[in-house]
């Protein structure tokens, strides 16, 4: 296992669990992670609870907010109540997701977690002490990001694609009462978004994303996001004063062209499901290897199972993103009134 984040954590825990020995390596010199929230839906919910993870999130109750999707001056454009709980994802930290993670992972047998270690390819787990990855029962996992080394040399080229708008993420350093812990979803503008969401531990997590030149990185983030957005409809104002300016987050958006190389995948976070996919990879793999004789066959069935699955996430994701980050007057006027239209007959079908 090539990388200790929240994809390839779970991928040791699930093949610890059908009686693979695992080894992770890290490069980072000890686990951890940062970040800012994360959407956990009911399907990757279940295989963490199975995993024995979400016991160690929340004490099994969860909020019920008003959510959906509004306009900068605050109308709903869409709606989902409170009582739709049980279909709609509980909010963690990426953080906290992480530790819980590698707190269940030190309660295993058979997982050797070795950080400080950096695989550059293939070539390199030769050189690493009790590792043969040439060995006729080794499966190598190559759980290292988005921009993943190993992805790249096996493809023998870079397959990212930037989605031409970059991010800004950041969670509240305490709760904040009000209309903060009561609603969430998003709200879109002309070329800039804004969503939040209670976490299960009472803050607040936010994110905006705006159309920007790839590689644009510096200046005060905090500074940028309330010229943005400070005067948007409440919360968001009052989410932005909360949040420390040291605690915000920036990165470019992207995802992997289409269409998806063999066992590969990645996705712009438009629809909350990046993390999910990889919980959902880590237990069709396990699954997989429990169920057949060779590795090879294995595989094979994880690829065919799981490949179209991502590539509609990824492009169902791409096209949300555009419609969000459209920029232009008349059609961003035409998008809200679709959106508007859409979410009243959902809200009458739903009666």
């Amino acid at each position: 296992m090539v990388g200790a984040g929240i994809g390839g954590l779970t991928a040791a825990l699930a093949l610890s669990r059908v009686g693979w020995q695992v080894t992770v390596l890290e490069r980072a010199p000890e686990l951890g992670e940062v970040g800012a929230g994360l959407s956990i839906w009911p399907r990757a919910w279940k295989i963490l609870a199975d995993l024995g993870v979400a016991d160690r999130l929340v004490d099994g109750t969860r909020p019920a907010i008003q959510a959906g999707l509004r306009r900068p001056d605050g109308r709903w454009l869409a709606k989902v109540g409170p009582d739709a709980a049980e279909r709609t994802p509980a909010m963690v930290h990426r953080a906290r997701l992480h530790e819980a993670l590698v707190g269940e992972l030190e309660t295993r047998d058979g997982i050797e977690v070795r950080t400080g270690v950096t695989v550059t390819s293939l070539a390199d787990l030769d050189d690493i002490e009790g590792i043969d990855a040439r060995g006729p029962a080794d499966v190598v996992v190559a759980a290292d990001g988005i921009r993943s080394t190993i992805r790249n040399e096996l493809h023998q080229r870079e397959d990212v694609r930037y989605a031409g708008y970059t991010a800004y993420r950041g969670v509240t350093a305490e709760p904040v009462p009000g209309e903060a812990s009561t609603t969430g979803g998003e709200t879109w503008g002309s070329g800039v978004r804004v969503g939040y969401a209670p976490l299960v531990d009472g803050r607040t997590y936010w994110f905006v994303t705006a159309n920007r030149p790839e590689g644009e990185t510096g200046g005060d983030h905090h500074a940028d996001i309330t010229a943005l957005v400070g005067d948007w409809h409440d919360p968001i104002p009052q989410l932005l004063a909360a949040t420390p300016s040291s605690a915000v987050l920036r990165g470019d958006i992207c995802d992997l062209r289409l269409p998806l190389k063999r066992f590969d995948h990645a996705t712009t976070p438009n629809l909350g499901q990046g993390a999910c996919a990889a919980i959902e990879d880590a237990a069709v793999l396990a699954a997989q290897l429990a169920g057949h004789a060779r590795v090879e066959s294995a595989l094979v069935a994880y690829d065919r199972t799981r490949r179209p699955a991502t590539s509609r996430l990824v492009r169902a994701s791409r096209l949300v993103g555009v419609l969000g980050q459209v920029d232009n007057g008349p059609v961003v006027a035409v998008r809200d009134a679709g959106l508007a239209g859409l979410g009243a007959i959902a809200g009458l079908l739903s009666r």
